[in-house]
């Protein structure tokens, strides 16, 4: 019974939660100091105003590769008469990296958790997809900030 009544929760979420747009993302990061490409998937449905927003992003710079993987919810904000929304988020995020150590130094690799904090805004363009901006400031052993841009394409 208890088993059941854990699952409703669940099986609620999966019946209303839907994918609506996925897209590129790019950017740069702040320690390390890369340049940053990505993509990204967007469910909506989670609750009122929230997405959920996983992501992949792949860093080149500073004599190392990170390959991140975010997964973060998004509260998005509904301003009168306009068509931005800002949104604020968390998140959670693995980032698996490779250090190029120079000369005869053996490269090292590591793979570190942390969360995030996300301040963004996304706006309509004229051929209905998103545009998007976000800052993110990284928690733990993870690239410190990242400011990024992106198109979100409707499903």
């Amino acid at each position: 019974m208890v088993v059941l009544a854990a699952a409703l929760p669940a099986a609620g979420f999966a019946a209303t939660a839907v994918a609506t747009s996925v897209g590129p993302r790019v950017g740069f990061s702040v320690d390390p100091n890369q340049m940053v490409l990505g993509g990204h998937l967007m469910i909506g449905g989670v609750a009122p105003d929230v997405t959920f927003d996983p992501n992949l992003e792949l860093g080149f710079g500073d004599n190392a590769t990170v390959i991140a993987v975010n997964f973060d919810l998004h509260y998005h904000f509904d301003i009168q008469n306009s068509s931005w929304r800002p949104y604020v988020g968390a998140g959670v995020g693995a980032n698996f990296i490779e250090l190029d150590s120079p000369g005869p130094f053996k490269d090292a690799s590591s793979t570190e958790v942390g969360g995030n904090i996300i301040f963004g805004a996304g706006v309509p363009t004229r051929a209905g997809s998103h545009f998007f901006t976000e800052a993110r400031f990284g928690l733990g052993d993870i690239p410190n900030f990242k400011v990024m841009a992106g198109w979100n394409f409707n499903l």
